[in-house]
C-alpha cells in the first residue's frame, strides 16, 4: 500500500484497519491529524476525508463518536500549536528557503499570500484546504501572531473542522448514494479547496505584481 493509495482510498484501509487492530484505529488518526497539521513537511496526509470517513465508520458502531472526536479534535489543536511555536523559532528567515524535498516553498508562499489577506479567519478556513492546513499555524508563528488570538482562532477552525466533518460522515456517510460515489467525493475534498487555493494564491500575486 503506497501513501497515494491509502489517501485516495482512505475509506477502505481505514475500515480494514478497526478490523484488524480496533482500538488502535484511534492512536493512528491522533497520529495523522497530529503529523499534518503539526509538521510543515507532511501536508500531504488525508484530512477532510479521513474525518468524514471517521464519522461514517462511527455511523457503523465500529468506532465510538465520542471519543473519536475528542482524540481528533486533541490532535487538530496540538499540532497546530506546535507548528505554530515552529514558525516563532524560524521567524523570518523561512523566507530565504528554497524549495526541496522537505520543504515545499510554493504552498508556503501561497498561504502566505492567502494569509496576508485574510489574517487569523485563515487558521478556520485553511482547516478545509489542503497544504494551507499545514502551512497556516506555520505562516501564523512566523508573523509572530499574539498567544491568544491565535489560540482563539485555532480552537474554533479545530471545532468547525472536525466536528462538522465527522458528523457529516455519521450521518450521510453510509447512505447508498453517498457510498456508490465515495471515490468521487473523496477526490472532490481534495481537488476542489486545492482549486480555490491556487487561484486566491494567483489573483494575490496579481495584485502584489500591478502597479501602483
Amino acid at each position: 500500500m503506497t501513501l497515494v493509495d491509502f489517501v485516495l482510498r482512505v475509506d477502505v484501509h481505514l475500515r480494514q484497519f478497526v478490523l484488524d487492530y480496533g482500538a488502535w484505529v484511534y492512536a493512528l488518526l491522533f497520529l495523522i491529524v497530529f503529523v499534518e497539521t503539526g509538521v510543515v513537511v507532511m501536508p500531504f496526509l488525508p484530512g477532510d476525508s479521513l474525518l468524514f470517513v471517521v464519522g461514517a465508520l462511527c455511523g457503523l458502531g465500529l468506532m465510538s463518536l465520542p471519543l473519536a472526536m475528542l482524540l481528533l479534535l486533541a490532535a487538530a489543536v496540538l499540532g497546530d500549536q506546535v507548528n505554530c511555536a515552529i514558525g516563532r523559532r524560524v521567524g523570518p528567515r523561512v523566507f530565504g528557503w528554497e524549495q526541496s524535498r522537505w520543504f515545499n516553498r510554493r504552498a508556503f508562499d501561497q498561504t502566505h499570500a492567502f494569509y496576508e489577506k485574510y489574517g487569523g479567519i485563515t487558521l478556520v478556513v485553511g482547516r478545509f484546504m489542503p497544504f494551507v492546513r499545514t502551512f497556516a499555524p506555520f505562516v501564523a508563528g512566523v508573523a509572530e501572531m499574539s498567544h491568544a488570538k491565535f489560540t482563539f482562532y485555532n480552537l474554533l477552525g479545530a471545532l468547525i473542522w472536525v466536528l462538522g466533518l465527522v458528523t457529516a460522515g455519521y450521518l450521510f456517510g453510509n447512505l447508498d448514494w453517498v457510498q456508490r460515489n465515495l471515490s468521487r467525493i473523496i477526490w472532490a475534498m481534495i481537488l476542489i479547496p486545492g482549486l480555490i487555493v491556487l487561484y486566491g494564491a494567483w489573483k494575490a500575486r496579481r495584485r502584489a505584481a500591478a502597479p501602483a
